[in-house]
């Protein structure tokens, strides 16, 4: 009977050390293949190391999942104060539906979420687009609820018609100008 020699000691550093951002970065690389958050065991698997690797650097699986979605919100348009509002709002809708069109599981934990980290990343840049149209504070948070639920709807759409035949993102645009109106009369 042989017996394997085990290394003993600290192992070797290697090129690819673990780290919050090689984490994250793997998680959302299979979240976009499979559409839905790893469990903590695949992500250890992709990785190459034990699950419990992982809850050195976050407490657990929702600060995973909020890192996750707030890295993934923070990659949106970020408008330009002082800009076109019109063409900002646009563009910052359009970058938000296509980051939850390519993970299609991110509206569902963005949706069922307790932390707002994620939500206030949408918020602050809408605050900068509609800075220009001086809104009360009540009429900013009805036009923010009003859009975020109207994406919200739009990208679950777009995400089940998988065929993209009869739905696409340039399909924003008309109701997006009627929101406009809406807002240039609030």
């Amino acid at each position: 009977m042989s017996v394997k020699d085990k290394r003993r000691g600290r192992p070797k550093g290697t090129s690819n050390q673990l780290n919050e951002q090689s984490i994250m970065d793997v998680a959302k690389a299979l979240m976009k293949e499979e559409g839905k958050i790893p469990s903590i065991r695949k992500l250890a698997a992709s990785l190459g190391v034990d699950a419990m690797a992982i809850y050195h650097y976050f407490n657990n699986k929702n600060a995973l999942l909020e890192a996750i979605t707030t890295s993934l919100i923070e990659d949106i348009y970020d408008p330009k104060a002082g800009e076109d509002w019109k063409a900002e709002l646009k563009t910052l809708c359009e970058s938000y539906i296509l980051v939850l069109h390519q993970y299609p599981g991110l509206l569902e934990i963005l949706l069922s979420m307790e932390s707002h980290g994620p939500a206030d990343v949408f918020t602050e840049r809408f605050n900068v687009v509609v800075q220009p149209l001086d809104l009360n504070a009540i009429a900013a948070t009805n036009a923010l609820s009003l859009l975020a639920d109207y994406l919200h709807g739009f990208a679950l759409a777009l995400n089940c018609n998988r065929e993209l035949q009869s739905l696409d993102i340039s399909m924003l645009k008309g109701p997006l100008d009627l929101y406009c109106v809406a807002l240039e009369n609030a």
